[in-house]
């Protein structure tokens, strides 16, 4: 998985131990992922920093935030630690299928923390370009990658003098986890409507609903 031999094995279990684990190092501190996954990720922001502005030496300031926040957004850190079935190796005392999908990116996060550490930069630069750009880093296609439908949305209701709203309703299901189900209105129009376990997803849900139902005026 590397493309490397790995120098200090216990660097990278530490990668993959959840905090559940209960498990600590010879001076007593919590042995988990979660340092590693700090580290990790300011490790991936430099490197597709970097990237970003040698690729494109035109884009300001605004557009390489906005291009580097596509790379490295939870969504497709989630998918590349999936991609890299990485929750297998992780040492939990709570079962694989209780997590929620956010611990695919965050083992990902770690892992890249855990070869910065045991091989240092240039090591963790090449992981980042196999693994993560040449595959994924299109900057065509990202210029075109909407982060979140919600924001997509308001921006062009405001543009185009819509008035908007979220509002939630009533949710019938049955299931053990509560769910908010949400309307999004349109000039009083229902437009769209989303459920999710959380209201924030719910109105993401509603407006990916919304975009690709209006797409032809949005574009």
């Amino acid at each position: 998985m590397l493309g490397f031999n790995p120098k200090d094995l216990d660097i990278y279990r530490k990668a993959f131990t959840h905090r559940s684990a209960n498990k600590r190092d010879k001076e007593g501190n919590p042995m988990n992922y979660e340092r590693l996954e700090f580290l990790g990720d300011t490790m991936l922001s430099t490197i597709i920093s970097y990237h970003l502005y040698r690729q494109v030496p035109s884009g300001d300031e605004g557009y390489l935030t906005k291009m580097r926040s596509k790379v490295v957004s939870r969504e497709h850190l989630n998918e590349l630690g999936k991609d890299l079935n990485l929750i297998t190796y992780i040492d939990s005392k709570i079962s694989k299928d209780s997590f929620g999908e956010n611990v695919h990116g965050n083992l990902f996060e770690a892992l890249l923390g855990a070869i910065y550490l045991d091989r240092g930069y240039k090591y963790c630069e090449r992981f980042v370009f196999r693994k993560v750009i040449e595959p994924y880093v299109d900057i065509e296609r990202l210029e075109g990658k909407i982060i979140s439908y919600k924001s997509f949305v308001i921006e062009w209701c405001q543009k185009e003098k819509k008035a908007f709203r979220f509002e939630v309703y009533e949710d019938s299901g049955n299931e053990s986890v509560k769910h908010f189900s949400v309307k999004l209105f349109i000039d009083d129009k229902v437009i769209a409507k989303g459920r999710a376990t959380s209201k924030k997803k719910a109105e993401e849900q509603a407006s990916k609903r919304a975009f690709y139902a209006l797409q032809d005026k949005m574009s």
